[in-house]
């Protein structure tokens, strides 16, 4: 395979990192300013950095007012489809910016004004968009916290953020069950130490009788209908937009705050130029609001390049069928779809040889991308071959807020290589290093880190957290951002993403990745998904183990499947590797964004005391899992 294409995504990036001021003060005029910047990149010390210190705007403005003033009030800037109650709904860019304008009054009438918080707890509905883009247009910061979470973790939210102001629903909808959000609310205030001055209830039809408001609880349609609208309030570019908390299964959330200015322009570039996305096109992110695919590339990311983003209330499967994805796309003519593969793994076990897509016009979508964990070749390769279209691995994080590698569609396309994130975009400067922070080789497995300061669009640091910052991600290697994951450069200079620090295990004096034994077991016939773990031994001091779900249909038993896993396995990676145990399950634990979650597979399997992740999509999952430190070593 040839060397990347030095004139468009490795040109780019060439030009970013040996001259960043100019790279991106370029990149800034795609934005709408109040005082246009002057200076890129401010250093305030060896920790903090700031992105277009002398800039002014707002985020709003340049998602909405903008593309109304320019003429396209008329065009579609939000769908949505709830595949829950069948409602739909179309907004136009002069609809959403009067609506949001209407809210952000009401903000204010409670008192919300610029730089208090905002926590929003709503299901995926209009508006939970509206919500957060009113916040953005006053200047206030929100913090949307994920639809059902636990009361516990909303309460940790409210007391790290004090916000003035919640709001939420009478409810949210899942497949076969309601959530109840007030009777979590209540609890959560209960628990809180600061709880906010107002909370606001949005009424859901569906979900009336599950519960009652409590006394001086606000009528979301009462305070709009009271409202006058509020104009869009310029504030410094380093100015917050929100705060994030990431979504540990232990200790305190950390909450990630992104800034007004960097995200702007980060969002803009990277619709451009990683997406290809132009105005007035349709892009839909298959994710949710709660997490930081649904706040880039549902909200923020779409309406600021004068695009049209879909928000879909529903599942990949089992609302009502495999086939959900591609009524999407066809019903609203998807340019470009951006999911995660662990929904492609979903659709694929329950319909393996892509038969409801038949049922279905895809015309319109040109590139689908995906995001959350690594795209193992076996869904690539699915994928790929029912679509006939380029699908695009990239790799991102929370924390980054936009894609840290990927394969700009926008430039020049680079070739897709399965189970490569591609390559690094501008302003990442990605090295991969050893133990002691030595830059490691090409094809060198290592720790992906990222050398400061960390481009626009990127984290400024932690809510009222700067020690914390500083220990989670920059005193792992001086000078650099740690990113926690492991991986590798091939010799083209494209980036191979194995999986977390922490998924790398050590057996009889190896150190192996899961990740890479992982992408072996899913090259299985019989195998729609799969997780591997390492357990205690007492002689090699950890052994791999293999859980995997079946695809629907597969007909092989427990013997033979463990007997072909594990020569695969001995074959493509080595003895070394030592899997010999296989087990099947009915289903992997994730979280709500389809992350599987590795570690407490590890603990329930090792036999350890776990705590139930509160991101987790159906605790029931976890008790099919086995115990194996119950069971004979083999």
């Amino acid at each position: 395979m040839s060397a990347p294409n030095v004139t468009g995504a490795v040109q780019a990036h060439r030009d970013s990192i040996t001259d960043p001021h100019r790279f991106w003060l370029r990149a800034a005029e795609a934005i709408d300013w109040d005082t246009p910047p002057r200076v890129a990149l401010e250093h305030t010390d060896a920790h903090t950095w700031r992105w277009f210190p002398d800039g002014t705007l707002n985020t709003c403005h340049n998602a909405l007012d903008r593309h109304v003033d320019a003429g396209h009030g008329d065009r579609i800037a939000l769908v949505f489809d709830s595949a829950m109650t069948g409602h739909t709904a179309r907004f136009t860019y002069g609809e959403l910016r009067d609506r949001v304008a209407v809210f952000a009054g009401a903000l204010r009438q409670m008192g919300v004004s610029a730089g208090d918080r905002v926590v929003i707890y709503l299901p995926m509905i209009p508006e939970a968009v509206i919500a957060m883009l009113a916040c953005a247009r006053i200047g206030a910061i929100h913090s949307v916290v994920f639809g059902g979470f636990a009361a516990t973790e909303l309460a940790a939210r409210i007391d790290d953020a004090q916000p003035t102001a919640l709001l939420t629903a009478t409810g949210g909808l899942e497949p076969g069950r309601v959530v109840d959000y007030l009777s979590t609310v209540r609890k959560a205030l209960d628990l809180c130490a600061t709880p906010p001055h107002a909370v606001v209830v949005k009424h859901r039809p569906e979900v009336s009788g599950t519960a009652s408001r409590q006394p001086g609880w606000l009528d979301w349609d009462a305070v709009v209908a009271d409202a006058e609208p509020a104009g869009a309030v310029p504030v410094p570019a380093t100015h917050p937009l929100y705060i994030l908390y990431t979504s540990g299964t232990t200790g305190k959330p950390k909450g990630v705050v992104r800034d007004n200015g960097g995200h702007a322009v980060a969002m803009a570039w990277s619709m451009a130029n990683i997406y290809g996305v132009q105005p007035g096109e349709v892009m839909w992110t298959a994710s949710d609001v709660g997490w930081v695919v649904g706040h880039s590339y549902i909200v923020y990311g779409p309406l600021i390049a004068g695009a049209t983003t879909v928000l879909y209330e529903g599942k990949p499967v089992g609302t009502p069928d495999a086939g959900a994805f591609w009524r999407i796309v066809d019903d609203y003519g998807v340019n470009v779809l951006f999911t995660a593969p662990t929904a492609l793994r979903a659709i694929r076990k329950e319909d393996p040889e892509g038969a409801e897509l038949a049922k279905y016009r895809l015309d319109s979508l040109r590139t689908m991308f995906a995001a959350g964990e690594r795209l193992d070749p076996q869904t690539y390769h699915w994928a790929t071959e029912i679509l006939d279209r380029p699908v695009v691995d990239h790799w991102w994080q929370t924390e980054t807020g936009w894609a840290i590698c990927a394969n700009p569609r926008g430039l020049d396309p680079l070739p897709v290589k399965p189970g490569s994130a591609s390559v690094p975009v501008p302003g990442y400067d990605v090295r991969v290093l050893d133990a002691d922070g030595r830059e490691l080789g090409r094809t060198e497995e290592g720790n992906i880190a990222i050398r400061l300061p960390l481009p626009p669009g990127s984290l400024q640091g932690l809510w009222n957290s700067p020690d914390r910052f500083r220990a989670s991600y920059l005193d792992a290697f001086a000078g650099y951002y740690a990113t926690g994951d492991t991986g590798y450069f091939d010799d083209d200079g494209y980036l191979f993403v194995l999986g977390r620090s922490d998924d790398v295990i050590n057996v009889a004096g190896h150190r192996l990745t899961t990740g890479s034994m992982e992408a072996v077991v899913a090259t299985h016939p019989a195998v729609a998904e799969c997780a591997v773990v390492g357990i205690r031994d007492e002689v090699k001091g950890q052994r791999p183990v293999a859980l995997v779900v079946l695809k629907a249909g597969a007909d092989v038993d427990a013997a033979t499947l463990q007997a072909d896993v594990v020569g695969l396995v001995r074959d493509q990676i080595g003895p070394v590797a030592a899997l010999k145990e296989v087990h099947v399950v009915p289903a992997l634990p994730k979280t709500r964004s389809g992350k599987i979650l590795r570690r407490t597979i590890r603990q329930i399997a090792s036999g350890e005391e776990y705590k139930v992740p509160p991101t987790i999509e159906d605790p029931a999952v976890l008790d099919a899992l086995p115990n194996l430190a119950a069971q004979p070593n083999p």
